[in-house]
């Protein structure tokens, strides 16, 4: 049963990849604590996985994000939700929502300690001493 909602989580994850308010990070963050508990294989193909794995990694061990991660989050963010309010909703109480969201998922996504790095998939850069520091 866990591997199936740690295998449900993962694809709600991967929507939430291209749906700006459907959270990602939370998701894959409660697939792995699926997997943990039900099959080392599963979690392991998740830990590994090219697209998931290194993100993962960074936030569950150094509870951190790459600068270019951030940056690329917070633009598709504010991009789908400023379109989808300019241009797909009239009602005002939806475009307030909206923003209302895309604040909160801006002030959790710039909590996270950044670091350098641009390689994909590979090791950590060097911490970033800014403002955006959640340490």
């Amino acid at each position: 049963m866990l591997v199936g909602l740690g295998s449900l989580c993962v694809a709600l994850g991967a929507v939430g990849v291209f749906v700006p308010v459907l959270p990602t990070t939370p998701f894959l963050l409660l697939a792995a604590f699926f997997y943990a508990r039900s099959s080392a294989r599963c979690h392991r193909w998740l830990l590994g996985n090219r697209a998931f794995g290194p993100y993962l990694r960074r936030y569950l061990e150094e509870r951190a994000m790459l600068r270019r991660d951030k940056v690329l989050t917070l633009v598709f963010l504010w991009g789908a939700l400023g379109t989808t309010a300019g241009f797909a909703v009239s009602a005002l109480w939806v475009r307030l929502l909206l923003a209302a969201v895309a604040v909160g998922v801006s002030l959790h996504v710039l909590s996270i300690r950044s670091q350098g790095g641009a390689a994909a998939g590979g090791g950590p850069g060097p911490r970033d001493d800014g403002a955006s520091s959640g340490s």
